[in-house]
C-alpha cells in the first residue's frame, strides 16, 4: 500500500508541476490541435475524408503530447538534481520510473481523444470499434512515452530534448502510415516503416475507424506490447548507466 501511495504522490506532483509548462502547451497541445483543425477544415470530401484522417491525427496528438511531456519532466528534474533525491526514496527503481512516466501516458491518452471529440461534431463515429480503439490509444501513449524517455535521458536541456525528438517525430509522420499508405512508399523505405512502433498502432486505428488495416490486430498488439517492454528496459538500462552508476 505504501508503494502505491508513493506512486500516486509522484504522479500527482508531476501533473501539478509540469502539465502547463510552455513546451507542453506549445508542442503537446497547440501543435497537434492546430494540425487537427487544419486537416479537418481542408477535408472537403465529406465523412470518408475525415474518417481517413482521424487515425493519423490521433496518433500524431499522442506522439507529440507524450514526448513533449517527458522532455520537460525528466530533463528539468535531472538538471535541478531533484531526480537524485527521488532515487533515495524507499521504492523500487522500476516502479519509480513507471510513476515518472504515468503522467505523460495520461497526457498522451487525453491528447489522443481531442481529434475524436472534434470529429464527433462533424461525422458519425458510431461505426468505430471502441474496444480496440481505446486499447490502441493507450498502447501508443505507452510506447511514445518510453520513446520520449529514451530521448530525454540522452540530453541535458529541454530544448535539446525537443530538437532531438523531432528527428524521430517528423519522419514518423511520413513513414508510419499516418497519412500516406506504407504500400505507396519506395521499396527501400518500407523496412524502416515496419521498424517503427507507431506503424502498428496506426494500422489498428485505421482498421477500427474505417477498416483500412493491413495486418491482423493480434499481431499489431503483440508487436506494440513488445516495443513497450523493450523501450522501457532500454530506458532503465541507460538511466542506471548514465545517472546512477
Amino acid at each position: 500500500m505504501k508503494l502505491w501511495i508513493a506512486f500516486w504522490n509522484i504522479l500527482l506532483k508531476d501533473m501539478r508541476t509540469y502539465y502547463l509548462k510552455p513546451p507542453n502547451v506549445s508542442w503537446g497541445i497547440i501543435f497537434p490541435l492546430a494540425w487537427t483543425g487544419m486537416f479537418f477544415i481542408r477535408s472537403d470530401s465529406g465523412i470518408e475524408s475525415i474518417l481517413t484522417l482521424l487515425p493519423g491525427m490521433v496518433a500524431l496528438s499522442i506522439l507529440f503530447g507524450t514526448t513533449s511531456m517527458l522532455a520537460v519532466t525528466v530533463t528539468f528534474e535531472k538538471k535541478n538534481r531533484s531526480f537524485e533525491r527521488l532515487l533515495l526514496a524507499p521504492i523500487p527503481f522500476e516502479l519509480l520510473m513507471l510513476a515518472k512516466t504515468s503522467g505523460a501516458i495520461l497526457f498522451g491518452v487525453a491528447n489522443g481523444f481531442v481529434p475524436v471529440i472534434m470529429a464527433a461534431f462533424l461525422v458519425d463515429l458510431s461505426g468505430i470499434g471502441w474496444g480496440s480503439f481505446v486499447l490502441t490509444v493507450f498502447l501508443i501513449a505507452v510506447v511514445s512515452t518510453f520513446l520520449g524517455l529514451f530521448i530525454a535521458v540522452a540530453v541535458s536541456e529541454v530544448f535539446e530534448a525537443q530538437t532531438f525528438s523531432n528527428f524521430f517525430r517528423f519522419p514518423m509522420i511520413f513513414l508510419c502510415g499516418l497519412f500516406f499508405p506504407i504500400e505507396k512508399l519506395p521499396l527501400f523505405l518500407k523496412p524502416l516503416s515496419y521498424a517503427l512502433p507507431l506503424t502498428y498502432g496506426v494500422d489498428v486505428l485505421h482498421g477500427t475507424v474505417h477498416g483500412g488495416h493491413t495486418m491482423p490486430f493480434p499481431l499489431d498488439f503483440v508487436i506494440l506490447a513488445a516495443f513497450c517492454v523493450g523501450l522501457f528496459a532500454m530506458c532503465l538500462r541507460n538511466i542506471r548507466r548514465r545517472w546512477i552508476a
